[in-house]
């Protein structure tokens, strides 16, 4: 996969940059190949999911300690320095990053839209793990002692600002504001919300969006009468900080989640255009192998277990 890429994609914009070593056959020159908007060969790119990347990050920085050069994972490989860099800002990023070729794999934390499909040419996906959206609330909010399961139309009275006070959900409840808490309005976490909780009814225009699924955690720790969709994985890095509430009755279990009975899921997707180069499939074997996975499942994901994996 040779290609142009954009500056910005390796700016201070990026959540990591697996640039690492300067050993034997390191290629010394890639600030100013990104400075002229090239790359070397062995170079792999992500982009995208902000739910995605602290998983890539966590693999490629295990995969660089194991193998240093791309040789040593495969001797057919080049004498090399691993080179893998992640950005984060979406799962719109990520394929739109993938139709402009100006990344190797977007990362999509949703199902790919048909219209992008049409867009990636010989459009490949890898998933990597699930997730799901839990409804989750601050420990503190007295609504944990009260009830346990919201229904699907409280969620949506809820986040729609029909209940714009905790007491209009249940009169026992303090009469506070109701401080609904969403990512990006036009990110892949809320797209999956809106179209397996909300249907037609809007979110709030007083939510307050957040940035990444890691600050929308942290918005409902730091906010006792918050709200909101937090990541099945975020959740279960931060237990205790947050408490999750069944859904019409199912709780966001790894056996709910992955058997579909719980209803607000969602794939972990790596998505390519084209055959994967051989460094990118050398890589893959990797993410979807055991050690891969347990990245996966370490993160507070539910791994897919191993797969075949690449041509």
């Amino acid at each position: 996969m040779k290609r142009k890429i954009l500056a910005a994609v390796l700016s201070a914009s990026m959540v990591l940059t697996m640039l690492v070593g300067c050993g034997k056959g390191s290629d010394t020159s890639n600030t100013s190949d990104k400075a002229t908007n090239t790359r070397a060969e062995n170079q792999i790119l992500f982009s995208g999911s902000s739910t995605i990347a602290p998983i890539m990050q966590g693999m490629a920085s295990s995969y660089f300690e194991k193998y240093k050069t791309w040789n040593k994972v495969d001797s057919k490989l080049p004498d090399k320095n691993i080179q893998i860099y992640v950005s984060s800002g979406g799962s719109g990023q990520g394929t739109a990053a993938l139709i402009d070729g100006t990344t190797d794999f977007g990362m999509v934390a949703r199902d790919v839209k048909p219209e992008e499909k049409k867009k990636i040419k010989d459009e490949k996906e890898y998933q990597i793990g699930i997730d799901a959206l839990t409804i989750a609330v601050n420990p503190k909010n007295p609504i944990v002692n009260k009830m346990k399961n919201f229904t699907k139309q409280q969620i949506v009275d809820l986040f729609s600002g029909k209940y714009a006070k905790w007491s209009d959900l249940d009169a026992s409840l303090p009469n506070k504001d109701v401080v609904v808490i969403t990512r990006d309005l036009n990110g892949g976490a809320h797209e999956v919300f809106q179209q397996k909780i909300m249907g037609d009814a809007q979110v709030t225009s007083k939510c307050i969006q957040a940035s990444t699924m890691s600050e929308l955690v942290s918005d409902i720790i730091n906010n006792e009468y918050a709200i909101g969709y937090a990541s099945y994985g975020v959740a279960n890095q931060n237990k205790g900080k947050v408490v999750p509430i069944s859904v019409d009755g199912v709780s966001a279990t790894e056996a709910n989640i992955t058997s579909g009975k719980y209803p607000i899921q969602r794939p972990l997707l790596l998505v390519v255009s084209g055959k994967l180069s051989d460094e990118e499939s050398a890589f893959m074997k990797y993410v979807q192998g055991a050690e891969g996975q347990k990245t996966v499942s370490s993160l507070g994901f539910i791994p897919m277990g191993e797969a075949d994996c690449c041509s």
